[in-house]
């Protein structure tokens, strides 16, 4: 594992979500995100996204596995981080979509 100094990984990320925030359309995001992740991690970004969505919609976890192929334990994890995490997810869902931004069961 790689070492850092204790402020390191903090600083960067707030760094990382201000350079985020800088951009100034979807277009300008998606070359960065390309430009920093490689394409099996921009899919697994990608995919989580997918699911929150289809969990907004109401689905059960086996129909989101169907629907696309991402496994039914990353499914209870972006459901776990939705109802329970940080807010980004329903802060974003809120911020796309205001009327339909209602997740069920939570």
């Amino acid at each position: 594992m790689k070492q850092r100094h204790e402020s390191l990984p903090e600083a960067g990320l707030d760094r990382l979500a201000e350079a985020m925030v800088a951009m100034q359309s979807a277009d300008e995001c998606l070359a960065l995100l390309r430009d920093l992740t490689t394409p099996a991690e921009l899919e697994a970004l990608s995919d989580r996204w997918r699911v929150v969505e289809l969990l907004r919609d109401g689905l059960p976890y086996r129909e989101i596995h169907d629907r696309t192929g991402v496994s039914v334990t990353t499914v209870g994890r972006v459901a776990r981080f939705l109802e329970m995490g940080h807010g980004g997810y329903r802060l974003a869902l809120e911020r796309l979509d205001p009327d339909q931004a209602t997740v069920p069961g939570a």
